[in-house]
């Protein structure tokens, strides 16, 4: 009944750091921060920055692109497969290669993000399959059918997640009676270790770490549940039942967002009028309290950032619209409500938010402010064609957007 302590037996022992220099989906700590990008533009010209890349046919998906050493990798689906793809900066494909089936039901987009760990790319296809690869050459090292072997239970749009990676192990959340997190080792993919299972089908959300007290925990979720694991042997610190069958008539949450933490306390939220909540950890680290319910920031899918005390993002008025929201990180008080555009994405970087909102495409560098949403400078993308889902990536200088099966590139490095 507890997990199989393969890192014992082996002699294995973890560095675990929130600081190690991955690459991955919004940014470093997976917060929506990009804390390694410096003088950026602070306006942009009428017509938005410079474009300096377009590619299309990368394939149709709602995944970020990620940038690392001078090359963009991108997952994207192509009939039924999901496909990864190292792109140059002049646009010319190095390689392309299949990673696993696609997800064929509803919405098969690909919507895993490559997590790059120096030489090596792990991510996850639209059914579980986590491979691991070549970033120099796109060459298979390894793959484990994550969701059939662990018997993982799907819910709704299949695998969404992006692998997480801390120290020697990569992370794979199939949810599920069997387990609901498998921690494999990241060089030969031989499981480490496995958790009982929480409860409650495999979620949309991609897990993250959490550092209190002198410890590092993982911070993942099933469709029902929050709990963090100790990364070391696997053991279930604390589980949150986010779940409430009197709010919502499906068997599980379609939650897609990765929380955010500052501190003891913990912030999650997932859309579709679904009250917010604001946890606390208690001092040892064992369990949480519920510190405030939010009901006007119930975020979608387009991720939340945290910045100095205030809490921005969209919200969810109906799946085809929503409002931009800054509440207040202690008191969860709103700050303000406001209409622009449409509800979207939203990442942070040199002092200022970029918003990508859903619908039309349009792009925003904002101040962030408790007073007012103002924003600076703003442009549309027209290439593409779909929802505009995929979350921005800034890395070099240069602001990543996907649209579609449409990859753009724009310099946003300041003089």
């Amino acid at each position: 009944m507890f997990q199989y302590f393969l890192a014992a037996a082996c002699g294995l022992f973890l560095t675990l750091t929130t600081t190690a220099q991955l690459v991955q989906w919004r940014g470093e700590m997976r917060d929506g921060h990009f804390r390694n990008e410096t003088n950026l533009l602070k306006e942009w010209p009428a017509e938005g920055p410079k474009m300096i890349l377009k590619v299309e046919d990368v394939g149709k998906g709602y995944s970020s692109p990620i940038l690392a050493n001078g090359t963009i990798y991108i997952t994207g689906m192509k009939d039924t497969l999901d496909y990864l793809s190292a792109i140059d900066m002049s646009g010319k494909v190095k390689w392309q290669v299949p990673y696993g089936r696609s997800w064929v039901q509803s919405f098969p987009e690909t919507r895993s993000s490559p997590t790059i760990d120096g030489d090596r790319i792990y991510v996850v296809a639209g059914v579980g399959r986590l491979g691991c690869f070549n970033a120099v050459d796109g060459s298979e090292i390894w793959a484990v059918n994550v969701d059939k072997d662990y018997e993982g239970e799907w819910h709704i749009w299949g695998v969404s997640e992006s692998p997480l990676v801390t120290g020697n192990i990569v992370i794979c959340t199939p949810g599920g009676g069997v387990t609901s997190l498998v921690a494999f080792d990241k060089m030969t993919g031989k499981e480490i270790w496995r958790t009982p299972s929480v409860g409650g089908q495999r979620s949309h959300v991609s897990p993250t770490l959490y550092e209190y007290n002198g410890k590092t925990y993982i911070l993942a979720a099933t469709a029902r549940n929050l709990f963090a694991i100790h990364p070391e042997n696997g053991e279930v610190a604390w589980s949150y039942n986010y779940y409430d069958a009197k709010e919502w008539d499906q068997p599980g949450l379609i939650w897609a967002n990765t929380p955010i933490w500052q501190g003891d306390r913990i912030y999650i939220s997932k859309g579709y009028d679904f009250p917010s909540k604001m946890l606390q950890v208690n001092a040892e680290g064992t369990g949480v309290t519920e510190v405030f319910t939010n009901e006007v920031l119930d975020n979608h899918h387009h991720g939340v950032v945290l910045v100095d005390g205030y809490v921005y993002a969209s919200n969810w008025i109906n799946n085809g619209k929503g409002n931009w929201v800054c509440m207040d990180w202690n008191s969860g008080e709103i700050k303000w409500e406001t209409t622009w555009e449409n509800k979207g994405a939203i990442v942070y970087a040199d002092g200022l938010l970029y918003l990508y909102e859903e619908k039309r495409g349009n792009v925003a560098l904002v101040k962030p402010s408790p007073e007012k949403l103002e924003v600076v400078s703003s442009f549309r993308i027209t290439d593409g064609s779909g929802p505009h889902w995929a979350h921005p990536f800034i890395g070099d200088g240069k602001l990543l957007i996907r649209h579609g099966e449409v990859l753009m590139v724009f310099n946003i490095q300041g003089a």
